[in-house]
């Protein structure tokens, strides 16, 4: 299976104007290629870039490391899965608290709506165990129910918890930071 894995690069809030996003294509547990994007530190750009990078792949699913990249440049994974028609997957390693994001998003951001507005298009949260002994993740969806998502994330998932194509493109992204 093609499963796209996308996370963050470091960054120093008010110091660094721009954070990479990499995102790594996985054909079952083997690397097929990485692609790495600048986008701005609270900026709104990260679904424009990501598009742009998965536009030039065949894939069938994506993986998401939580939705806020770059501080609160917000990737719309339902703009994603119209776009592509594939499952986006939402994986936290702790689970969301979306109060506390809100009342962020509120205090810092003039334009905080248009953020908020991806966080409320999310369904249920769902814990999903990824192999004994080991914390769970916390999932959200679209396009796919939560049961395949759980089936996918456990057969990517031979480290750790994580799932080989985000605890890559995490490694390549914080890698080079």
């Amino acid at each position: 299976m093609l499963v796209v894995g996308v996370e963050d690069g470091s960054f120093q809030k008010g110091i660094t104007p721009k954070a990479l996003l990499a995102a790594v294509l996985f054909k079952g547990l083997e690397i097929e290629d990485v692609k790495i994007v600048r986008i701005t530190v609270d900026g709104l750009d990260a679904t424009e870039k990501l598009v742009k990078i998965l536009r030039e792949w065949k894939f069938e699913a994506i993986m998401l490391a939580g939705i806020s990249f770059a501080g609160f440049n917000v990737v719309d994974p339902t703009v994603i899965h119209k776009q592509f028609e594939k499952p986006v997957i939402i994986i936290s390693r702790t689970k969301p608290n979306n109060n506390a994001v809100k009342r962020a998003l509120q205090r810092h951001f003039e334009d905080w709506r248009v953020r908020w507005d991806v966080f409320k298009k999310l369904g249920l949260i769902h814990k999903v165990v990824a192999s004994t002994g080991v914390p769970p993740v916390y999932v959200e969806t679209v396009g796919v129910n939560a049961e395949w998502a759980g089936n996918l994330i456990r057969a990517l998932s031979v480290y750790n918890r994580i799932p080989e194509p985000i605890r890559v493109a995490r490694l390549i992204a914080r890698g080079l930071s």
